[in-house]
C-alpha cells in the first residue's frame, strides 16, 4: 500500500484539477437549482484526498531515497520532450503544505464568501491555482515549471479580477497579469538558452552540465538575470513588486493562498536552480541588492499604510526580499526554512485579517478598535501569527532566523544588521495593527461586531495549534540547530530587536483625525512611505512615458509612411490608368509607337548609365 501510494505521488496535482473539473456544471450555470455549494464541497473532497495522500508518503518517505520518475511526453526522432518528477521530502513536505493550506482556505471560503453568487467558479479557480501548485512542488523539470508558473500567473489574474464589476479589481488584475508577464518572458528566454546549452531542462541533468558548462561572463551574466527574473516576478521583488499591493482588492480567501503559498513558488524554483546561478556572480549580487532593497523598502512601507490587508502584504515582500537573500548567499536550506514558517504564520494572519473584514465591514485601521473582547478567536489567532512572523522564542521563525544569522556572522555580517532591521520594523508593524484593531476603545464599526461563524473559526484556530507546534515539528525533522552550537550574542540580538519593535509599536497611536500629520516633514516621510516611494510615478513618468512615445511614434509611421507609400502607389496605379484611357485610339499605329517611344527612353537611359560606369575610376 504504501508503495503504491509513493509511487502514485505524481498523480497528486490532478486530484485538485479534477475538483476544478467538477464544478463547471456550477460555475457556467448548468446547474442553477441546487445553488454553488455541491460545487465547493466536491472540490474540497479532491483537496481532502490529496491532502490525505500526500499526509501518507510524507510519513514514510524519511525511510527511503529520493525517486525521479521521468515521464516522456514527445518523441520524434532524435527529438525527445521528457518531463521529470522528483519524489523527495523536501517536494512531498511541500504538497502537505500546499494542500493543507488549500484545505483550510476553502473551509474558510466557505464561511467568508457564503452569499456569494459565484461561489463555484472561486472554488473552480482555487482547484486550478491548487493543481499548478502541487505540480510545481514536483517538478524536476526546468521546462515544467515554467509552464506551471504560467498557469499560476493565468490564476493569480483569474482571482484577483473574480469581482470583475469593479474598475478597480479590473485595473488590478491587469497589473498582476503584465508585472508577471515581464519576470515570465525574461524566464522564457532563459529557458531557451539552457535548453540549446545543456540539451536537458531537466534539473538533474542541469546539475551534471553546470559542473563542466563553459560560459563566458556576459553570457553567464544574461542567463542568470533571465533565470532569476521570473522568481522575481512572482515573489513581488524589487522592481516587478507593485502588483502585490494592488491584488488585495481580490477576496480574501484568495489573499490567503497568494500570500503564503503562490509567492513562494517563485521563491521554490529559485531555490531549485541554485546550483545554476553560480555560473554567474552578478547574477547572486544581484539577488542579494534586490532582496535587501526589497526586505528593507517593504517593512517601511508597511509601517505607512492604514490598509489592513495592505499592510500584512507589504511584509510578505520583505520576507520573500529575505528568502532572495539567503539564496544569493547560497543558504538555500535557510531559504526553504523561512518559507515554512511564513507560509503558516503569514496565512493565519490574513485568516484573522479577514475575519476583521466580514465583521466590521470595513479594512481602514483607523476605524477599528476595541475588538479583543468582542472576537477572542480572531485575537489569538492574530497575536499567534504575529508571534510566528519574528523572532519570539520558541517559535518557527526564530529558528529560521537564528540559523540563517548563525552561518553568516563571520562571512557577512552586515546581513545580521539587515536581519534586526527587518525583524524589529515588522514586530512594530504588526505591533501597530493590533493596538489600532483590538485595543483601545470601540468604534461604530466595532461597537457591536460579533465573532466569526465556525467555518471560518475552524481554519484560524487550527493554524493558531499548527503555529504554537511548529518548532516541534521542527525539531522531529532535524532542523533544530544544537543548544551547544548557538551564538547566543546573536540569539539575544534577535531577540531585543523583537522587544524594541513591540515596544515602539505599542507607543503609536494613529486617530483617523491624526491619519496625516500636521508637520511637514513628518509629513513628507509619511506620504513617501505611503505611496511606495512614488515608485509607481517614477515608472508612469519614465518607462511608461517611453512606451507611450514609442508607440506614438510608431503610429505615426504606420499611418504616414508605411500607409502613405502604399496608398501613393494605389494613387499613381489609379491616376496613370485613369489618364491612359484618354489615349485609347483603337488604331495599332498608335500602339507600336508608344511601344517604340518608352523602348526608346528605356534604351537611352540603359547607355547613359553603362557610360558613367565606364568613366569611374575602378
Amino acid at each position: 500500500m504504501h508503495e503504491f501510494l509513493f509511487f502514485t505521488s505524481w498523480f497528486v496535482p490532478f486530484y485538485s484539477l479534477l475538483g476544478a473539473i467538477l464544478t463547471l456544471p456550477w460555475s457556467i450555470g448548468i446547474i442553477q437549482r441546487t445553488g454553488p455549494r455541491p460545487a465547493a464541497y466536491l472540490n474540497s473532497l479532491t483537496t481532502l484526498v490529496a491532502f490525505f495522500h500526500s499526509l501518507f508518503v510524507f510519513q514514510d518517505i524519511w525511510n527511503r531515497d529520493p525517486e525521479i520518475l521521468v515521464i516522456t511526453w514527445f518523441q520524434s526522432g532524435d527529438f525527445n520532450l521528457t518531463f521529470a518528477l522528483e519524489l523527495s521530502p523536501v517536494s512531498i513536505g511541500a504538497i502537505v503544505l500546499i494542500t493543507g493550506l488549500s484545505l483550510l482556505a476553502q473551509i474558510y471560503a466557505l464561511g467568508y464568501m457564503e452569499k456569494d453568487w459565484s461561489l463555484a467558479r472561486f472554488f473552480g479557480l482555487l482547484g486550478f491555482f491548487e493543481a499548478a501548485l502541487t505540480g510545481l512542488a514536483i517538478s524536476d523539470s526546468l521546462f515544467l515549471s515554467y509552464a506551471l508558473l504560467e498557469v499560476l500567473t493565468l490564476s493569480t489574474y483569474l482571482l484577483v479580477g473574480f469581482w470583475y464589476a469593479q474598475p478597480l479589481v479590473v485595473t488590478a488584475a491587469r497589473d498582476a497579469f503584465l508585472t508577471k508577464r515581464v519576470g515570465d518572458l525574461l524566464l522564457l528566454m532563459g529557458v531557451v538558452v539552457l535548453s540549446t546549452q545543456a540539451g536537458s531542462l531537466n534539473y538533474s541533468d542541469l546539475y551534471e552540465w553546470v559542473q563542466t558548462a563553459d560560459l563566458n561572463p556576459f553570457t553567464s551574466t544574461l542567463l542568470g538575470i533571465a533565470l532569476i527574473a521570473g522568481p522575481a516576478g512572482k515573489c513581488a521583488q524589487f522592481p516587478l513588486h507593485l502588483w502585490l499591493d494592488e491584488a488585495m482588492e481580490g477576496p480574501n480567501p484568495a489573499s490567503v493562498m497568494r500570500n503564503s503559498l503562490v509567492v513562494g513558488s517563485g521563491a521554490y524554483v529559485l531555490y531549485k536552480i541554485q546550483p545554476l546561478l553560480a555560473l554567474s556572480p552578478v547574477a547572486l549580487n544581484a539577488l542579494v541588492v534586490m532582496g535587501t532593497v526589497t526586505a528593507l523598502g517593504a517593512t517601511l512601507v508597511s509601517i505607512a499604510q492604514i490598509d489592513i490587508k495592505r499592510a500584512l502584504s507589504h511584509s510578505t515582500s520583505a520576507y520573500m526580499g529575505l528568502v532572495f537573500l539567503a539564496v544569493g548567499l547560497q543558504q538555500g536550506g535557510v531559504a526553504l526554512m523561512l518559507l515554512l514558517t511564513h507560509a503558516i504564520a503569514k496565512a493565519l494572519l490574513f485568516m484573522s485579517s479577514g475575519s476583521i473584514i466580514y465583521t466590521t465591514q470595513s479594512q481602514d485601521l483607523t476605524e477599528m478598535g476595541g475588538l479583543w473582547s468582542r472576537m477572542p478567536a480572531t485575537t489569538t489567532a492574530f497575536v499567534v501569527g504575529s508571534a510566528g512572523m519574528v523572532t519570539l522564542l520558541p517559535l518557527g521563525s526564530f529558528w529560521a532566523m537564528l540559523a540563517w544569522a548563525d552561518g553568516l556572522v563571520k562571512v557577512s555580517p552586515w546581513v545580521i544588521v539587515v536581519l534586526l532591521l527587518v525583524n524589529g520594523l515588522t514586530a512594530l508593524n504588526l505591533t501597530r495593527v493590533f493596538r489600532l484593531i483590538f485595543w483601545g476603545n470601540p468604534q461604530q464599526k466595532t461597537r457591536r461586531a460579533p465573532e466569526v461563524g465556525w467555518q471560518m473559526a475552524f481554519p484560524m484556530v487550527t493554524l493558531t495549534i499548527l503555529t504554537l507546534l511548529l518548532p516541534l515539528m521542527l525539531q522531529q525533522w532535524y532542523l533544530l540547530p544544537d543548544w551547544e552550537s548557538i551564538d547566543w550574542y546573536i540569539t539575544l540580538s534577535l531577540f531585543t530587536s523583537t522587544v524594541l519593535g513591540v515596544s515602539i509599536g505599542s507607543k503609536i497611536y494613529l486617530h483617523k483625525g491624526w491619519s496625516r500629520s500636521t508637520i511637514l516633514g513628518w509629513r513628507f516621510v509619511q506620504d513617501l512611505l505611503g505611496y511606495d516611494f512614488y515608485i509607481d510615478r517614477v515608472y508612469r513618468l519614465t518607462i511608461v512615458s517611453a512606451v507611450a512615445l514609442l508607440s506614438k511614434i510608431s503610429s505615426w509611421c504606420d499611418r504616414y509612411l508605411v500607409d502613405g507609400i502604399v496608398n501613393l502607389v494605389g494613387f499613381a496605379a489609379i491616376f496613370g490608368g485613369q489618364s491612359l484611357k484618354y489615349s485609347i485610339s483603337g488604331q495599332s499605329q498608335g500602339y507600336m509607337l508608344t511601344i517604340l517611344v518608352v523602348i526608346s527612353v528605356l534604351g537611352f537611359f540603359i547607355s547613359w548609365s553603362l557610360g558613367l560606369l565606364d568613366k569611374l575610376p575602378f
